[in-house]
């Protein structure tokens, strides 16, 4: 199966898999880097540092900056936010942003954050609207303002 890029989409990037759509009004930079048999959903942006897996689904209204990298079979949840600078300033840039990693089979509900630096591990669930304040570990489900733990899957 042919990728396919909505022709209301501006996508720069050639590093597509096989398989994935992205949607309108998406912005994808031309370093990104987007595996096989995604779906990248309607207003979606994607920065230049960016490194996608395979089968992942991205839903409307996510901005995914410099630094992420998310893994194979992840889902992230429409408004879902994530950050790459603790101490963010207007034309003051870090030397370099920190690295956010969403391993394998994790889901990321909607409306949740994701501070920069944080490791989400393997089937992790981020419930929706949770602020992701420290690394969640394999399996686990975390909700709430900060998110803490409340059970394995």
């Amino acid at each position: 199966m042919l990728k396919q890029i909505h022709s209301l989409a501006d996508v720069k990037t050639e590093d597509i898999g096989e398989g994935t759509r992205i949607w309108q009004f998406c912005v994808v930079f031309a370093g990104a880097k987007i595996g096989a048999n995604c779906n990248i959903c309607a207003q979606v942006l994607i920065e230049n540092d960016v490194v996608i897996g395979d089968n992942v689904t991205i839903k409307s209204g996510v901005q995914l900056w410099d630094g992420l990298r998310v893994e194979d079979d992840v889902f992230i949840g429409p408004n879902a936010t994530f950050t790459n600078d603790l101490r963010p300033r207007s034309k003051i840039y870090p030397d370099k942003f920190l690295q956010t990693l969403i391993k394998k089979g994790a889901s990321i509900g909607a409306n949740a954050t994701v501070l920069p630096g944080i490791t989400v591990g393997e089937r992790a669930l981020v419930g929706a609207g949770s602020v992701v304040t420290k690394d969640v570990p394999a399996g686990t489900v975390v909700i709430g303002n900060p998110a803490r733990a409340v059970r394995k899957i």
